[in-house]
């Protein structure tokens, strides 16, 4: 049964959620702008610098007290919206489905495994703090609706890009040559390169993968692992996991943008208002921030929240969404599918039970999921986790979260061991006060920070000490890594039979400067199949 694109039951329901919402909408507007004119992020206070010094302070003066009175005038108004809006949470159900139609039900669907019995399958996750703009600028990033769209924009240009290897037949040739990104236009950090132009999507293609010989170059080869850190985003992304997608306007703008490339879009992801229903233990104001795109049809989808989040992360419906997509047919005939899970845990430091007890229910609910949707007659060829686990594998801190039982059924292609990452991985959670900094305020000068052991340390956060214990990091001979809260894992004891799982590629991602305080993970997967896998 295919998924609906509405999360409530029937018009006049949907249709009394608008008008409860835009009741809402203007106080809660005005109520963003009240804070949003009170703080600035470090590049407007850079910027300010050119401008007359009393500006600034006349705007802030009268904007506040502009936008206090409109607050108050919208309340009533909004009290209102919020009778309404509130009640009929109890029936929504905890998403968005947008499905953009194929020109032709072939675009939809991989041929990998119907011609030749192996295929190659891209994941990418990213953290884009798209909270509403005056919760944003607490991150040191503003200008939410303009960094949407920026964003989409991005994401796009990466991935629409043609996935070409140029084979070089020489002595001294590293492999192959990838294109270059001189190809694409670039955007401009500052303005956040909002346009109105729409990408043009690209047509599937069949088994793109190359041989496991040929790497692209600046694709090295570390523990069996080939990684780049890269200034776009793959080529030709199935499924991308977004987390902090938590305002519902930058929602529709990603998806504006996204939907020509990736067909399936799950936004608005979440639960509001009470949780349990009809129950006041925990009122959620805002959703999970989960946002799923996926090139193929999503056949199932389920989402939880979590039942013990605390403190400010108890406003948010932090929790788990699983999917189940459709891939195609193998040889023989049969379904292929795959399951893919994304999550964003517990985020204060220092509370790693949180997070354990997380973990345990993300363990059960994907356990669940499948269990409820696996049929005799198709074959699973990934199982993938992914998503912002606010810990990391370094940090003192951290060690409950590092050796939980999750890592023995899920690989982490960038762990050694229980707190030791391999010695290539890269942080992804970049030092929010330089995010406007020359060294990573573009893709390309990022990118160029990254690969630098000396430049990484000034911006990627430092591991997290235990309490009352001095840290000491890295070890003696032991390179520089920082904090890696990003992850995508995976999963072989699930899928088929006879398939077998191996790591194309890692990729660190830094298309994204300027617009995020998160470095993009993506993860490459080549499975093959034995031909007689089928007649299972």
């Amino acid at each position: 049964m295919a998924l609906q694109a509405s999360p409530f039951p029937n018009g006049f329901v949907a249709g009394v959620h608008a008008v409860g919402w835009a009741f809402i909408l203007p106080c809660f507007w005005f109520l963003d702008r009240l804070i949003a004119v009170c703080k600035s992020t470090t590049l407007e206070r850079t910027q300010r610098l050119e401008q007359e010094c009393y500006l600034h302070p006349l705007k802030v003066f009268f904007g506040s007290i502009i936008f206090f009175i409109l607050f108050l005038a919208t309340a009533p108004l909004a009290f209102l919206g919020f009778l309404l809006w509130a009640p009929l949470q109890a029936c929504r159900r905890p998403f968005y489905y947008h499905r953009e139609t194929p020109s032709s039900p072939e675009k939809e669907i991989h041929r990998g495994f119907e011609l030749v019995g192996r295929a190659s399958f891209s994941f990418a996750t990213a953290n884009l703090c798209l909270l509403p703009d005056s919760l944003a600028r607490f991150n040191n990033l503003g200008h939410t609706q303009l960094r949407a769209s920026a964003i989409g924009q991005r994401i796009v240009q990466g991935v629409c890009r043609p996935h070409i290897r140029i084979f070089v037949d020489s002595p001294s040739s590293c492999g192959t040559l990838s294109p270059s990104n001189s190809i694409l236009p670039t955007v401009n950090s500052a303005t956040y390169g909002a346009t109105d132009r729409q990408p043009q999507p690209p047509g599937r293609s069949g088994h793109r993968s190359a041989p496991r010989a040929l790497l692209s170059q600046g694709l090295r080869q570390q523990d069996d692992v080939p990684w780049e850190v890269s200034s776009l985003f793959p080529a030709d992304i199935d499924i991308l996991c977004l987390e902090e997608v938590f305002d519902k306007r930058a929602a529709r703008k990603l998806t504006d943008v996204l939907k020509p490339v990736f067909g399936h879009i799950l936004y608005d992801i979440g639960a509001y208002a009470c949780q349990p229903p009809c129950r006041c233990t925990s009122f959620k104001f805002f959703n999970s921030g989960l946002f799923l795109a996926s090139r193929f049809p999503v056949l199932e989808a389920q989402y939880h929240c979590f039942t013990n989040s605390r403190g400010e992360d108890a406003l948010a419906a932090k929790g788990l969404l699983s999917a189940k997509v459709l891939i195609g047919q193998n040889q023989k005939g049969k379904r292929v599918v795959g399951y893919f899970n994304c999550t964003h845990l517990h985020a204060p430091e220092g509370e790693g039970e949180i997070r354990c007890e997380q973990l345990n229910m993300v363990t059960k609910w994907i356990g669940d999921f499948q269990a409820a949707n696996s049929l005799p007659d198709e074959d699973v060829v990934f199982d993938v986790l992914c998503g912002d686990f606010n810990f990391d594998n370094c940090s003192p801190d951290d060690t409950l979260e590092q050796n939980h039982c999750l890592f023995e059924e899920y690989r982490d292609p960038c762990r050694a061991g229980p707190g030791k990452e391999k010695p290539w991985v890269i942080g992804t959670l970049l030092e929010q006060p330089t995010l406007y900094e020359d060294d990573i305020n573009t893709p390309e000068n990022l990118q160029r920070t990254l690969e630098s052991d000396e430049l990484r340390q000034q911006y990627i956060s430092p591991p997290v000490p235990a309490m009352g214990t001095p840290l000491v990091y890295p070890e003696a001979g032991q390179p520089w890594i920082g904090r890696r809260i990003d992850y995508i894992l995976y999963r072989e004891n699930s899928i088929a039979k006879r398939c077998r799982t191996e790591i194309e590629e890692v990729t660190f991602i830094t298309q994204l400067a300027g617009l995020t305080d998160h470095i993009p993970v993506g993860l490459r997967l080549n499975v093959s199949m034995d031909s007689e896998s089928a007649d299972d």
